[in-house]
């Protein structure tokens, strides 16, 4: 006890300066707007900061499950698109669900290997045969076509992208449908070009290129780019046009695979067609 009292009285200054200082603190917060209003505004940026920072860390450890949320409802909707479908009826009828058959089903996909730089460029996805993917599906992302797959196994699958040497798609230009086939020269992964086009057409800069869906790979109207310029053909009556992907693939990430359910039907027919003779 003597030794509290001796303490009080050795800093008895030093302590009622300290509880005066809090009152004067106290009064002057509690009674005058601005220096209140400072305060506050200071601390509400330090929480907000916060805040900024938990949030940011929190979307970052969810961006791969809300990736794949977005994947799933992406396939939702396009399997509800009329590209979708095979129309089973013809003429004026009552719509029902006999109407139309589901021709295509998509499998999402991520891209876990890539290259771009060479002259056949191959992608491997992280699904394969036990998903349902097998040789010869297209695959496209949410920008437009990426390529075909070329094998699979239980668990991966390769794809033999737009930028090889021997993919031929084909294509269409809109809104004029003009078709062709869509290569690849092997210089730029960012444009290609349409060969079979006459250069009596006329073509518009920057009009659109889709899928024309002939081959059952790829379902009419994906997107494929978009006409930069046109270059004469020396000594044939053909355009070279050039196009602009829509698609990045030296960044691509996510991708979907596409299931044409009628697609052994239309290779069984197909098959039966007969050969030009020789004269």
């Amino acid at each position: 006890m003597r030794n509290l009292i001796a303490f009080f009285r050795r800093f008895r200054v030093f302590l009622i300066f300290v509880l005066l200082q809090v009152v004067a603190l106290s009064v002057y917060f509690t009674f005058l707007n601005f220096p209140r209003s400072q305060y506050l505004t200071s601390a509400s940026k330090v929480s907000g900061l916060i805040l900024t920072v938990q949030n940011d860390i929190t979307k970052h450890f969810n961006l791969s499950l809300n990736n794949d949320k977005l994947q799933k409802e992406n396939i939702r909707l396009r399997n509800r698109l009329p590209q979708s479908f095979q129309r089973m009826q013809n003429g004026w009828a009552k719509i029902n669900d006999t109407l139309f058959h589901q021709q295509y089903e998509y499998i999402p996909a991520s891209v876990i290997n890539s290259t771009s730089t060479k002259r056949n460029n191959y992608f491997t996805l992280n699904i394969g045969s036990k998903q349902g993917v097998v040789r010869g599906m297209g695959v496209f992302s949410d920008k437009g076509i990426v390529g075909i797959v070329h094998t699979s196994s239980a668990h991966f699958a390769v794809v033999k992208t737009v930028l090889t040497e021997n993919i031929n798609i084909d294509v269409m230009i809109e809104p004029i449908g003009l078709f062709g086939l869509m290569k690849w020269d092997g210089r730029d992964p960012r444009r290609g070009s349409i060969t079979g086009i006459s250069n009596d057409l006329k073509i518009k800069r920057w009009s659109k290129v889709v899928t024309r869906g002939g081959s059952g790979i790829f379902p009419r109207g994906l997107n494929v780019g978009k006409v930069e310029k046109l270059n004469p053909v020396e000594g044939k009556p053909l355009w070279d046009v050039v196009i602009r992907f829509s698609e990045d693939y030296r960044t691509i990430q996510r991708v979907y695979v596409i299931k044409n359910l009628f697609q052994e039907e239309q290779n069984k027919l197909e098959l039966l067609i007969p050969e030009d003779k020789e004269e």
